[in-house]
C-alpha cells in the first residue's frame, strides 16, 4: 500500500513543496504541497516531473574506477585508499594549490559543501570552485565591498513594493523568487503597482509588464549610467538616505555630471522621453531590482552590477522596506573572502579571487590546468555538478581533465564529466537521503526544510557527505574520537553535546573536522551525514540567527538550537525558522564606515570611461559573426543538466535554434529546419524556431542539453559555443553576449 511524503523539488533554487506517492519503494506520483509555507501549493512542470530525475537509466549504483578506457566496479574500501594515497601523494609532491574541490551548488542540496571544504581545508588548500562562481561572481565580489560581506546578497522585497524592476530576468519562465509567475502576473494587473522589465527583447515576462524598455543587447551599463546621469541632472538622488547611509557619494558623483545622456541613450536604442519617465518613477515610488542573468552573464557584468547598485543607492532603495534587502540565513551560502588580505589565495595563473563568496569561478579553471607551472592544479574532486555541461568551454574542459593527475566525481550518473574521472563515487539522490538549501529568498521570515529519505537508495549508494567523511578518515584528517562520544551519541542530542563540547575543549583538532566528527558519532547513528551537520550547525548558530529565531517564537537559552532542529524533524514541508526585523536591517551592513560604501576604486577608471562614443565603436560586431548568441535561455523545458532522460519534454520543442523572422528570411532559413551556429569556439546543428519573441540581430539557445542518455545525444551543448576566456574580470563567463553567425545546413 502506498503513501504520500511531504518533500521539495530539487530542480531549481525555490525549492516548492512537493508530495510524492511512494509505492512498493518507488516514486509514482507528484503534486504540489499546499502546506508548504513558501510556495503554497505553487509548482511548475519541471518539479511536477521530478521523477525523471530521480529514476535515469545511467544511474550508478557502485563504486568505479577507469582501467584503460573502461570503468570497473571496486570495494568502498579500495576505492577510498586509492583516492587517499594519490591525494596524499600529489599534496606531498608538489603542495596544497594542486587540489582543487568543485561543488557546494546543487540546486537540491547544500550539505556535500560543509564535507567537500573541510576536506580541502584539511589538506592545506583553499582552491574551492561552485556554480555560484559561474553566475555571481561580480555581484558577490560588488557586496563584499559595498554592504561588508560577499554573502549579503540583497534581494528584493517585492512583497512591500509599489514598483518591481526585473532587469534581463525572465522571471515567468526562470522562477528566481518564491511562485514568480504567480506574483509577477499580479503585480502587473495591479493598479496601485508597476512592473517594469528591462530586456532587450520580449520576453515572457516583458509581455504582462506594465513598462518594457527594449534596451539593445550589451548597453546595459551604458544605461545605467546614463539613467543615474539624469537623476543627478534633475537634482531627484535621495539627500537624506545618502547623507544617512552611504559613503562615497561625493567622491563618485562627477562621474555622472556632464555626460551626454541623450548619445547614450541612443546607442542603447532608447528614447530619452521614456528613461526620463522611469527615473521619475524611480525617485518617487518604493520600488526593488530584480537582476538576473542579463547582467550578472551579461557584456560588462561587473560594471553592471556596480552601477545598478550605485543606482540603488542614489535611489535610497537598499535595506528599506519594499526596496532590497538583506534577508535572513538559516546558514550564509559561503564565506566572506577579501582578496586585499594576503592570506586570501588567487589563482595561480588567471590571478582570480575567490569572489563568489569564497568560491573561484569556474571560467578560469582549465587554464588553471593547463599549463606547466609548479603549483598548477593537478587533481580535482567534482561533486554534485556537472562542469561537462553547465560550465563554459566545453572542449576546453575536455582538454584540461584529460591532463588532471586525478579526477573524482560524486554523482548519480555516469554523467558527462563522470565519463573523463579516474573515480566515480555513487551518490544517494535528494530523495533518498537528508538534505536541504540555504537559498535566502524571503523576506523577513527565514525558511528553511530538510528533505528526508523518501525511497530507498539502490546498490551501494552512499550520502555525499558520508563519502567525503570515509576519504578524510582514511587520510588522517580526522582526530581519535574518545568511546564515550560514541556511546553518548547512542543516547539524546543534548548528552551527546555536553560530552562533544567537553571533549572539543580538550582537542585542538575538533573543530576543523567537526562535519566529520558529527557524521561519524551522531551521523552514524541517524544514518546521515548531512542530518548531524545540520543539528551541529543550529547548536552552534550565530546570535543573529539566534536573536531571528527568537522572533518567530523559539525560545531562547540554552537548548533552542536543539528545539529548532526538532521542529524540522517534526515539519518535512518545512518552516519558518526566523524573522528579521525589516527596521534593524541596515544593522546587515558589516563595511568599516557601518554604510553602503559606493566607490570602489578598481572599477573608477571604466565608470568614468563608459560614454556614448566609447560603446559605439565597441559594440560593432565582426563580418564574421554578425549575430549575438544568448548562451543559455531560460525556458519551462531546461532543468540544469538535472532530468537527463529526454522523455520529460517529449512533444516539445525543447532545444531549438531561435531566430527573429526578419533575420530568418535574410538568411534564407525556414522554421523547422536545420541549422548550424558559428563562435570563436565551435560550431552546433540544431533545429531552428523562429519567433516574434526573438529580438533582430540575436540567436537564443537554452542550456542544459546536449546530454547523452541511452546511448544518444539529446540536444545543442551550448557550452560547446562559448570561450571560457570570453569573461569579465571577475570570471563570469559573458554567455548573453556571444558573436555568432547561422547558416543553413544543407
Amino acid at each position: 500500500m502506498g503513501k504520500w511524503h511531504k518533500t521539495g523539488c530539487v530542480l531549481c533554487a525555490q525549492n516548492c513543496g512537493l508530495e510524492v506517492f511512494v509505492e512498493g519503494g518507488r516514486m509514482v506520483r507528484v503534486k504540489p504541497d499546499k502546506s508548504n509555507p513558501r510556495s503554497e501549493g505553487y509548482v511548475c512542470r519541471k518539479g511536477l516531473n521530478v521523477t525523471y530525475h530521480q529514476y535515469p537509466k545511467d544511474r550508478i549504483t557502485e563504486p568505479l574506477k577507469r582501467v584503460g578506457d573502461k570503468f570497473e566496479p571496486v570495494s568502498w574500501e579500495q576505492a577510498v585508499d586509492e583516492i587517499s594515497e594519490k591525494m596524499k601523494g600529489l599534496v606531498s609532491a608538489h603542495g596544497p594549490r594542486c587540489l582543487a574541490y568543485m561543488g557546494a551548488s546543487s540546486q537540491g542540496g547544500h550539505f556535500e559543501g560543509a564535507f567537500g571544504l573541510s576536506l580541502l581545508r584539511g589538506l592545506g588548500s583553499q582552491n574551492f570552485y561552485s556554480s555560484a562562481g559561474q553566475e555571481f561572481s561580480g555581484i558577490w565580489w560588488l557586496f563584499g565591498r559595498m554592504l561588508g560581506k560577499q554573502y549579503n546578497v540583497a534581494i528584493p522585497d517585492e512583497h512591500g513594493a509599489e514598483m518591481l524592476v526585473g532587469w534581463g530576468w525572465n522571471g515567468m519562465e526562470s522562477h528566481q523568487m518564491a511562485q514568480a509567475p504567480k506574483v509577477l502576473t499580479s503585480f502587473s494587473k495591479d493598479p496601485d503597482k508597476i512592473l517594469v522589465i528591462i530586456d532587450p527583447r520580449k520576453s515572457e515576462t516583458a509581455s504582462i509588464a506594465n513598462i518594457h524598455t527594449a534596451v539593445r543587447p550589451g548597453t546595459d551599463a551604458l544605461l545605467i549610467k546614463a539613467m543615474i546621469a539624469v537623476i543627478v541632472e534633475q537634482g531627484w538622488e535621495n539627500k537624506d538616505y545618502l547623507n544617512n547611509y552611504v559613503e562615497g557619494w561625493d567622491t563618485i558623483r562627477p562621474w555622472f555630471q556632464h555626460f551626454d545622456i541623450k548619445a547614450a541613450l541612443s546607442v542603447c536604442d532608447l528614447d530619452y522621453d521614456s528613461i526620463f519617465e522611469l527615473c521619475r518613477l524611480m525617485t518617487t515610488k518604493r520600488w526593488c531590482m530584480h537582476p538576473d542573468l542579463g547582467i550578472y552573464m551579461g557584456r560588462k557584468s561587473v560594471l553592471n552590477s556596480y552601477l545598478m547598485n550605485i543606482l540603488g543607492a542614489v535611489c535610497g532603495i537598499f535595506c528599506v522596506r519594499g526596496g532590497n534587502v538583506v534577508p535572513g540565513m538559516a546558514a550564509p551560502m559561503g564565506f566572506h573572502a577579501d582578496e586585499r588580505n594576503p592570506k586570501t589565495w588567487r589563482t595561480v595563473i588567471t590571478n582570480m579571487p575567490p569572489a563568489a563568496a569564497g568560491a573561484f569561478p569556474p571560467a578560469v579553471m582549465p587554464e588553471e590546468i593547463l599549463n606547466d607551472h609548479p603549483e598548477r592544479l593537478r587533481a580535482v574532486y567534482v561533486s554534485a555538478c556537472n562542469p561537462m555541461r553547465a560550465y563554459p568551454d566545453t572542449t576546453a574542459y575536455e582538454k584540461a581533465f584529460q591532463k588532471l593527475d586525478l579526477l573524482v566525481v560524486n554523482d548519480i550518473v555516469m554523467s558527462e564529466t563522470a565519463r573523463f574521472a579516474d573515480y566515480v563515487l555513487p551518490c544517494r539522490t535528494f530523495y533518498e537521503s537528508w538534505d536541504g538549501t540555504f537559498f535566502p529568498w524571503t523576506f523577513p521570515k527565514v525558511f528553511f526544510q530538510m528533505r528526508r529519505p523518501i525511497v530507498p537508495p539502490p546498490g551501494k549508494c552512499l550520502e555525499a557527505g558520508r563519502i567525503f567523511t570515509l576519504i578524510a578518515d582514511r587520510l588522517g584528517l580526522i582526530p581519535d574520537i574518545p568511546n564515550d562520544l560514541y556511546a553518548a551519541a547512542k543516547k539524546d542530542r543534548m548528552s551527546f553535546g555536553g560530552k562533544l563540547m567537553e571533549w572539543a575543549a580538550s582537542e585542538p583538532a575538533a573543530l576543523a573536522a567537526m562535519p566529520f566528527v558529527l557524521a561519524k558519532t551522531i551521523g552514524k547513528e541517524w544514518d546521515s551525514a548531512s542530518l548531524a551537520a545540520l543539528w551541529g550547525n543550529l547548536m552552534t548558530a550565530p546570535k543573529t540567527f539566534r536573536k531571528n529565531a527568537a522572533r518567530i517564537g523559539f525560545e531562547p537559552g540554552i537548548g533552542q538550537g536543539d528545539r529548532i532542529f526538532q521542529a524540522i524533524l517534526d515539519t518535512p514541508e518545512g518552516l519558518w525558522v526566523g524573522e528579521v526585523d525589516p527596521d534593524e536591517n541596515f544593522k546587515a551592513v558589516k563595511t568599516p564606515s557601518g554604510k553602503i560604501e559606493v566607490y570602489v576604486p578598481e572599477l573608477e577608471t571604466d565608470t568614468k570611461n563608459l560614454d556614448a562614443e566609447n560603446e559605439a565603436g565597441d559594440l560593432e560586431l565582426p563580418d564574421e559573426y554578425p549575430f549575438i548568441l544568448n548562451a543559455g535561455r531560460h525556458m519551462k523545458y531546461n532543468a540544469n543538466t538535472l532530468m537527463r532522460n529526454p522523455e520529460w519534454c517529449k512533444g516539445r520543442r525543447a532545444c531549438t535554434i531561435s531566430v527573429n523572422p526578419a533575420d530568418a528570411e535574410f538568411i534564407g532559413v525556414q522554421d523547422g529546419q536545420q541549422v548550424r551556429v558559428t563562435t570563436e569556439a565551435g560550431s552546433e546543428v540544431g533545429e531552428l524556431q523562429v519567433s516574434n519573441r526573438i529580438r533582430k540581430g540575436t540567436v537564443l539557445i537554452p542550456h542544459g542539453f546536449g546530454l547523452i542518455y541511452d546511448g544518444d545525444v539529446y540536444g545543442i551543448n551550448v557550452n560547446r559555443l562559448t570561450l571560457n576566456t570570453h569573461r569579465d574580470p571577475m570570471g563570469t563567463p559573458m554567455h548573453r553576449f556571444v558573436p555568432c553567425r547561422i547558416e543553413s545546413v544543407q
